[in-house]
């Protein structure tokens, strides 16, 4: 019983801990609440003060994942608990409400309701022909994009790097000599980097990488790491990707323009008023001692 009580413990400091969030879908369970129970049913009174199954259901939402599949009833009492304890405490203020908790309390309510329109705006866009459209927008006239296979040798400074790329241009295997001397992460698999698109290394690698034919080795090369010594392995084209291979990422896109263009189409039509903007040093954001009473 001891170890019960130290587990339902641990659960209320869990619900103290989460952050207020918006309820969430959860897979569906067996209904064994009984056909009167319902959103707004009182399941507690704290000196006259009520507490609802619907406020308990938002309460298990913002629980941290592990609690989430532990049994009903330890959850329930956990939750309950938890939420007369917070009551009892919160009747002790019995002066105003302090301003960091009335400021913290505007910002949750405005971000949950933003978040409302959010998943509305996002749940009408989403459709198989907006993903469809975007996926024709994106790639229909999208040429293959050009490929490089590539591996280096990293060192300190350049002519520990013209040496050795004067040995690989001699015959030296390239790969003995990159792990041997690199200093980079690659040194060990032989300095292979594996194929790489454009702007996926920094400009002056790339640069020299697309100067190089196949099976060539570059001068001495300097970035930001250091000195390189590059050999170009191969090169290929990149085939435009099928649909289903970048659905995700068409997904996230489709949503993010809808969003971007409701919130356009409000800023266009709304009043905005930033008065004393200017005067405010950005620095005050820091300045908690702005919120004590």
């Amino acid at each position: 019983m001891t170890g019960h009580r130290r587990f339902l413990s641990a659960l209320v400091l869990a619900v103290f801990a989460a952050s207020p969030a918006a309820a969430q879908d959860t897979t569906d369970t067996a209904d064994n609440s009984g056909a009167a129970a319902a959103a707004d049913t009182v399941v507690a009174t704290v000196n006259g003060d009520e507490i609802t199954l619907g406020q308990m259901i938002i309460a298990r939402s913002s629980l941290p994942e592990q609690y989430q599949s532990m049994p009903d009833d330890v959850l329930f009492q956990g939750i309950l608990d938890q939420l007369v304890q917070q009551t009892l405490l919160a009747q002790t203020i019995e002066d105003k409400m302090p301003a960091r908790v009335k400021m913290a309390l505007e910002n949750e309510k405005r971000t949950l309701l933003a978040s409302e329109v959010v998943n509305s705006i996002v749940g009408g866009a989403l459709t198989e022909d907006a993903i469809k459209a975007t996926y024709e927008e994106t790639y229909a006239n999208a040429e293959p994009a050009r490929e490089w296979n590539a591996s280096h040798i990293l060192v300190k400074t350049e002519e520990e790097a013209a040496a050795l790329a004067a040995r690989a241009r001699e015959g030296e295997d390239f790969a003995k000599l990159a792990r041997e001397h690199s200093t980079g992460p690659s040194g060990p698999g032989g300095g292979e980097l594996g194929w790489f698109g454009g702007g996926e290394m920094v400009p002056e690698f790339e640069q020299a990488v697309t100067e190089l034919e196949a099976g060539q080795v570059s001068d001495p090369l300097k970035t930001q790491f250091g000195w390189h010594v590059v050999r170009l392995n191969d090169t290929r084209l990149k085939d435009v990707p099928a649909l289903d291979e970048v659905r995700e990422e068409l997904t996230a896109q489709v949503q993010r323009q809808a969003v971007e263009a409701r919130v356009t189409a409000l800023r266009e039509s709304a009043e905005i008023a930033l008065p004393g903007q200017e005067g405010i040093d950005p620095a005050a954001l820091g300045n908690i001692e702005l919120l004590k009473d």
